[in-house]
């Protein structure tokens, strides 16, 4: 049993207490602590993994109020609430107890936030877009809040190449440097690009996987919506040496003008596309791609019947970010004309990859602090926890699908088996 030491007689400290007794239920104070605004402290009955800061009094009345995610994340953002400690194991505790209230609970729990004060949190950065959803305009717009963050935010938390998605930890790689490198030669490898070939990059972001891919003398372009990737893309090409191989345009995919390309690579881009897209996404891609070329299409998908359930992602981080099922992506694609060649998950290594860039964030929280502010640093550091948890416990995955635009006669461009993947010779 756990017993609370209140530090001083604010009536306030323990309504908040009871509050989370009944949040967590069995798991109250099991594997974590907590710390109240007036200096009360409930240590945990087991070995603590984070302790729960409540830094104001009305701190849980902001975060327990519907619609909870949102309003958990809120709270946080704002410093309202916090966690020392391991906030993935934070994130997975709150989910798992939230999910079990029901009934007579709910109702006590109301009763109880009610009675605590009422607090204005602090303004913080929210899409609030204006237009019909996933029109160009509108997707500019959507890119634009999540990207267009100072680069030195970036930098805070990624490698030094600015890989911004899923890396691959093959075997003996353990740095995320290293398993960033690994990801991109895994990709190029499955696309199984030769010199002198044209690669479409879809979403090229600071253009990583173009500069590694014209590096082998690929001719490379790569197209992004955001423009200061756009520039950053552009000056890490020049510096790289390779701009007579690789060029990056400020581009939609609804816009390529009929150019035609022996590979396409898509990496992290299709979730902002949106269901309603799809088939004119597909269908873009296939018209771009030459008879027997390859199409990979990197992309995160939710579990069946998840629904995106850490929802605060969409206000506070990716605006009109839509993930749905595997099944209908590769559905999507099958109907514009592609056949499915290959899928894998990496819904492991991604976890990896986002406690990577949480250690990364918060041991530079300064940098990221002064580039984008405390609240950016807040909203991030729980965005990049809440994600790491979706892909541990399974939630949601990351599928690199491999898809193929036949000849006429059905031929496709792949050889026999998979063989050539795991070769030790460079690939490209």
């Amino acid at each position: 049993m756990t017993a609370e030491q209140f530090a001083s007689s604010d009536p306030h400290a323990r309504l908040a207490v009871a509050a989370l007794r009944l949040v967590f239920g069995g798991a109250y104070a099991r594997c974590f602590g907590i710390r109240l605004w007036d200096g009360t402290h409930v240590s945990g009955s087991g070995d603590e993994h984070f302790v729960l800061l409540v830094n104001s009094p009305g701190a849980l009345r902001t975060a327990f109020m519907p619609p909870l995610e949102l309003s958990a994340g809120r709270a946080f953002g704002a410093g309202l609430l916090d966690v020392e400690g391991d906030l993935e194991c934070a994130v997975d505790a709150l989910l798992a107890s939230s999910a079990s209230l029901r009934g007579r609970d709910l109702v006590r729990l109301a009763a109880l936030l009610r009675r605590l004060p009422k607090v204005r949190p602090p303004h913080l950065r929210e899409a609030r877009l204006r237009g019909r959803t996933h029109s160009r305009a509108r997707d500019r717009a959507a890119i634009g809040f999540h990207y267009n963050q100072p680069i030195e935010f970036y930098r805070s938390f990624l490698d030094r190449e600015m890989v911004y998605s899923c890396a691959y930890f093959d075997d003996g790689v353990e740095t995320l440097e290293d398993a960033q490198n690994a990801k991109l030669e895994h990709t190029l490898r499955k696309l199984r690009l030769r010199p002198g070939q044209r690669l479409l990059d879809i979403g090229c972001g600071w253009g990583a996987l173009v500069i590694r891919a014209a590096q082998f003398g690929t001719y490379a372009l790569g197209i992004t919506l955001s423009r200061p990737q756009y520039e950053e893309a552009r000056r890490r090409i020049a510096a790289a040496g390779v701009s007579a191989f690789a060029t990056v345009e400020l581009c939609d995919y609804r816009e390529l003008r009929g150019e035609r390309f022996d590979k396409i690579v898509s990496v992290g881009m299709f979730e902002h596309v949106g269901r309603s897209r799809f088939a004119q996404y597909f269908a873009a891609a296939y018209e771009a791609l030459n008879p027997g070329g390859l199409f990979l299409n990197h992309a995160i998908a939710e579990r069946a019947g998840e629904r995106q359930a850490f929802r605060f992602v969409g206000r506070f981080i990716f605006p009109d970010g839509e993930l749905v099922t595997l099944s209908e992506g590769l559905n999507a694609a099958e109907r514009a004309g592609f056949e499915v060649r290959d899928v894998e998950n990496l819904r492991e290594h991604y976890a990896r990859t986002l406690r990577a860039w949480l250690a990364n964030l918060e041991c530079n929280r300064a940098a990221a602090v002064a580039a984008a502010g405390e609240a950016s640093y807040r909203l991030w550091r729980l965005y990049m926890a809440g994600s790491a948890q979706g892909f541990s416990v399974g939630r949601m995955g990351v599928y690199q699908s491999l898809l193929a635009r036949p000849h006429d006669d059905g031929r496709v461009e792949l050889p026999p088996t998979r063989r050539d993947l795991y070769d030790s010779t460079p690939s490209c």
